[in-house]
């Protein structure tokens, strides 16, 4: 039961995710994000990937390893955005 409800929350945090990274994708805007978000929540949930591998929970390491997945997309749109690489 207490798996269930971590893997249902990571499926809720993770998910919240996709808005925003479908947003991004359309537009190629990334402007209303910083980078020191960006960076340090990408790397609290590498963290959390790495705890969960340490732990052995696939709940806390598949939510956070997808999120991650995500910001990585999120923050290579903001580069290419910089660099004014459009689609």
């Amino acid at each position: 039961m207490v798996t269930a409800v971590g893997l249902l929350a990571g499926v809720l945090t993770t998910t919240c995710w996709w808005p925003q990274l479908h947003r991004s994708w359309r537009t190629r805007s990334t402007d209303d994000l910083s980078w020191s978000y960006l960076v340090m929540l990408a790397l609290g949930v590498g963290l959390w990937v790495v705890y969960g591998i340490a732990m052995g929970d696939p709940a806390v390491t598949i939510a956070n390893t997808v999120t991650f997945a995500a910001l990585a997309v999120l923050i290579g749109i903001k580069v290419r955005s910089i660099r004014g690489v459009k689609g």
